[in-house]
């Protein structure tokens, strides 16, 4: 599985409104609402799934890097948003430093190995330093797309 089977132009941020943590995963689970990803009257559920995870550790793993997930009886199939910040936002990361690439998936509960293997493809692709200088010139969702595909076929 990789992001770019996992992400369409309509679950692509290039430019997050929001500042903060909480704000940047509500804004991402909003962007999977609205792209008929997840259900309206589920959204509550998800995000606090995504906040009981996120209240154990952040998600942020350095380098710019932060990938909120959890497991969720609310979704069918691995769903993921992906936002980028110019500015950067304050995620508690491991680093200390702000995040610009913020990926958040959910999983389906108990698909543990599912969610493991995930967390560990997105992780590798973005440790890539490459990946993210590219990520951070693509001017439009339709161009960070065609980044995930080109480098997932490189893979």
């Amino acid at each position: 599985m990789t992001l770019a089977n996992l992400l369409s132009e309509s679950q692509i941020i290039p430019e997050m409104a929001s500042k903060e943590r909480w704000d940047a995963i509500r804004e991402l689970v909003d962007r999977l609402v609205e792209a008929g990803k997840i259900d309206k009257e589920d959204r509550e559920d998800v995000l606090e799934s995504i906040r009981q995870r996120e209240e154990t550790m952040s998600t942020g793993i350095g380098f710019g890097i932060a990938i909120p997930h959890a497991s969720s009886s609310k979704v069918a199939e691995v769903v993921a948003a992906f936002g980028r910040s110019t500015s950067g936002i304050p995620f508690e990361s491991l680093d200390g430093e702000p995040v610009n690439f913020i990926v958040l998936f959910v999983v389906p509960k108990d698909q543990f190995q599912t969610h493991l293997r995930t967390l560990a493809a997105i992780a590798k692709f973005l440790n890539d330093k490459t990946v993210r200088e590219e990520l951070s010139k693509a001017p439009s969702p339709a161009a960070i797309l065609q980044v995930f595909e080109n480098r997932s076929n490189r893979a």
